[in-house]
């Protein structure tokens, strides 16, 4: 080993630390734990036997293509299959719109190559999903963040941010938003709010990243238009993904944007991993084009929405007076919140030795803030560890107020 690798290394990847829900998963492998922490999908979602048969088919048929490598862009059927679903939403996209990605994590990483600079800001929630501040600071941008209220991103706070920024000659390189079944909080953002945070992208020339993953995975009320689709000046760039929807271990997720900015990502994705797998791409194109897509999300939507509302019963039945927690439309978690004088990061160690886990909600904070939340997920456990392991965290909860921390006090949910 080099003597000093430290100063080796780039300045971009010098303080990047791991991911602390990847290193929190590592520790609830453990059967016995139930897992709140990770943002799994049920393995009981997994179309299983339509995908057998949709895989043998591709490799009985078309192996020559989808054994070799393919185009950066992506598979032209695959491509053709999301600009078909989006024009049921009345989106019009051509394929020069469109870039598939190793996920969209990829995705976060990419946008994050071709517009960050080391130093550059870039405006997020507080909280904001953890794995997009951790593609943004690995390129060196440091987070600026704007609070998150019921109804998403407070268009006021961001008003201001933008407008203080301006004054001292600065313009951040993007906003970043979660709008739908937002990650960690779980809220949605109505329309008139998105159109509030469009306006003020528009009118600061500001590049708006919407990353989607949820959804399609709404249990109940109207879907709000999707930003890109409200825009009509490519201030929008959207990311979406096939892991909540269909399969994570496909790794397969999309990008929509003006063709200008594709262009820039595609050569981006060159130089990472030159093409998405064209096998996996391929299986999927022939999933949705056979109609499997769609009984498999409403099949998933069903089971979510049964583990969301068992989940929700058990918080009003077990959690002591002061923890209160939201209630999704959809998606995959809840945000909890416990009293400002407790901190779940010193109550984490205690939760797993009642073998129950979730994330800690200041790792979703850019800020340092958020000491007293958690973010719970209810996709991944069955209904019974649903209700199991709410028992255990709010007595994890009790005792720690009973402890001496103080009393805690306020409404049962919010």
């Amino acid at each position: 080993m080099i003597s000093d690798l430290y100063g080796a290394l780039s300045h971009n990847v010098r303080d990047v630390k791991r991911s602390a829900i990847r290193e929190l998963l590592k520790l609830t492998q453990q059967p016995d734990i139930i897992s709140f922490a990770g943002g799994l999908p049920s393995p009981e979602s997994f179309p299983v036997e339509d995908l057998k048969e949709v895989m043998v088919e591709v490799l009985e048929k078309e192996a020559s293509y989808a054994l070799q490598y393919g185009t950066t862009e992506g598979d032209t059927l695959l491509v053709d299959m999301i600009i078909e679903h989006y024009r049921q939403f009345g989106i019009t996209l051509g394929r020069e719109n469109v870039l598939i990605t190793t996920s969209s994590q990829q995705g976060l990483d990419l946008v994050s190559k071709i517009f960050l600079n080391r130093g550059d800001k870039v405006v997020v929630c507080l909280p904001s999903y953890l794995g997009g501040l951790q593609a943004f600071t690995s390129y060196g941008a440091q987070p600026v963040g704007v609070p998150l209220e019921n109804e998403g991103m407070s268009a006021l706070k961001l008003e201001e941010l933008l407008e203080e920024m301006k004054s001292r000659g600065e313009k951040p390189k993007f906003i970043y938003t979660v709008p739908d079944f937002q990650n960690p909080a779980g809220v949605t953002m109505p329309e008139s709010r998105r159109e509030q945070i469009l306006a003020l992208a528009k009118k600061y020339d500001v590049l708006l990243i919407e990353d989607s993953p949820y959804r399609e995975l709404r249990f109940e009320g109207e879907t709000p238009r999707a930003l890109y689709q409200m825009d009509n000046t490519g201030h929008v760039l959207f990311l979406g993904t096939f892991s909540k929807i269909f399969v994570p271990g496909f790794r397969l997720g999309w990008i929509l944007a003006h063709k200008d900015i594709i262009e820039k990502l595609v050569i981006a994705k060159q130089a990472t991993d030159l093409c998405t797998s064209a096998f996996n791409q391929r299986t999927v194109g022939r999933f949705i084009q056979k109609g499997y897509l769609t009984k498999s999300i409403r099949r998933i939507k069903e089971m979510y929405r049964e583990k969301r509302d068992i989940m929700l019963k058990a918080f009003q039945e077990y959690m002591p007076a002061g923890v209160t927690w939201t209630r999704p439309e959809g998606g995959l978690f809840l945000f909890l919140r416990l009293p400002e004088y407790m901190d779940s990061g010193e109550l984490l160690m205690e939760a797993l030795k009642k073998k129950v886990a979730y994330v800690v909600g200041a790792n979703f904070y850019c800020n340092g803030q958020g000491k007293n939340t958690m973010r719970i997920n209810f996709s991944f456990p069955t209904k019974e560890q649903n209700v199991e392991g709410v028992k255990r965290l709010a007595q994890v909860i009790r005792e720690a107020m009973k402890a001496g921390q103080g009393a805690g006090a306020g409404a049962a949910s919010a």
